[in-house]
């Protein structure tokens, strides 16, 4: 039977246990999304994870509406992850980094006030943090189709970027909301061109996206994440398994080194949905190795790997707040507790480097 503490091999990927660390923000960056020293020591910490996926990295500044957030765009953001990498790299681990674009979800602040993109006129609901305070959502403006081909350059720019830091391969974030998905859903694409109506077109930049990472990186070094049940940031699908199912083979078709799939459970810890999974669908379509993610403890996620649910779980926020979570799970521990704070999106090392691990807790109770 599959275990959690098994290898895998992802692409061209040898994972040392089926135990991946899923990608958080955690603002840490400088304010022009530089990645600071501390984000090494961050990711050392969790090296024992069979791969780790970077927090979600701007791909432009048009992309990127988190404050503190890294980006990948620029040499100076570039270089400041090369000593971040290097630490993860000498405590044993692979790391590969999430490719972000926002879309809709850039509030102007970030834009010099101008106009956030989309795949269609529309507005996310609530509020954002930026420098300046919360500001609500503003409607974006549709993505023109010239405009596409400077977007795919832009993901190209970052995955080569993330080469030369050093990383061990790519991730494109197209879940949660953000700008791929916001042309993936029905709800937020309302195009009538080639990149809207039908579940095809609304796949299409998903796919020339994917494509141009391969460019870069070879498919067995690139990865997408897809959140296919549910709502993210406002952004939903009127038909989610058809939708999802036409995403997963057009990437079973690219050949992508791994699909990662958000799928929070009905009243589950950390999210709330009532659209049931997708990924049973996606198994069959998608030959490839899938890993799944969203209120996964010891007992659920083994059951996923021995039903063949899964190949490999992604673990959140119990990463953040078990730092040795693979340690852990194998002697049976119990977990540091996940203890919601607002250090957790802080600029400082409480919430993020100092959570003890196992011989720090035993020393303690001792």
């Amino acid at each position: 039977m599959t275990t959690l503490f098994d290898p895998i091999t992802v692409g061209a990927i040898e994972a040392s246990n089926r135990m991946f660390m899923a990608p958080l923000t955690r603002c840490r960056s400088t304010m022009d999304h530089v990645p600071t020293p501390i984000m090494g020591a961050y990711y050392a910490q969790r090296a024992g994870a069979g791969l780790i996926i970077s927090e979600a990295t701007g791909i432009s500044q048009q992309g990127l509406g988190t404050p503190f957030a890294p980006g990948i765009w620029n040499e100076a953001q570039t270089e400041a992850w090369k000593p971040v990498i290097e630490q993860v790299h000498q405590a044993g681990g692979r790391i590969i980094c999430q490719l972000w674009h926002m879309g809709r979800i850039v509030h102007p602040d970030f834009l010099d006030g101008e106009k956030p993109v989309s795949a269609s006129a529309t507005t996310a609901p609530g509020s954002v943090r930026t420098y300046a305070g919360k500001r609500d959502y503003v409607e974006a403006r549709p993505l023109e189709i010239s405009e596409i081909p400077g977007l795919l350059d832009d993901y190209q720019n970052a995955a080569e970027n993330a080469k030369k830091a050093g990383f061990d391969g790519v991730q494109l974030h197209a879940a949660n909301g953000y700008l791929i998905d916001q042309f993936i859903r029905s709800g937020t694409n309302l195009r009538t061109d080639e990149y809207g109506g039908s579940a095809e077109n609304r796949v299409r930049l998903l796919g020339e996206v994917t494509r141009r990472l391969v460019e870069v990186w070879g498919s067995d070094r690139v990865s997408v994440r897809l959140s296919p049940n549910g709502d993210s940031h406002g952004a939903n699908d009127a038909t989610p398994v058809e939708t999802f199912t036409t995403a997963a083979k057009l990437l079973d078709d690219i050949g992508i080194a791994f699909l990662e799939l958000r799928e929070p459970p009905a009243h589950g810890t950390y999210g709330n949905t009532d659209v049931p999974p997708v990924s049973p669908d996606i198994r069959p379509v998608f030959k490839g190795p899938l890993v799944l993610n969203s209120d996964y403890f010891y007992d659920n996620a083994t059951e996923a790997l021995a039903q063949n649910k899964a190949d490999a779980i992604s673990f959140g926020r119990t990463f953040m707040t078990n730092p040795d979570l693979p340690e852990r799970f194998r002697s049976g521990a119990e977990l540091n507790p996940i203890d919601f704070t607002p250090t957790w999106y802080s600029q400082g090392a409480e919430g993020y480097t100092d959570y003890p691990f196992l011989e720090e807790s035993a020393e303690v109770s001792a």
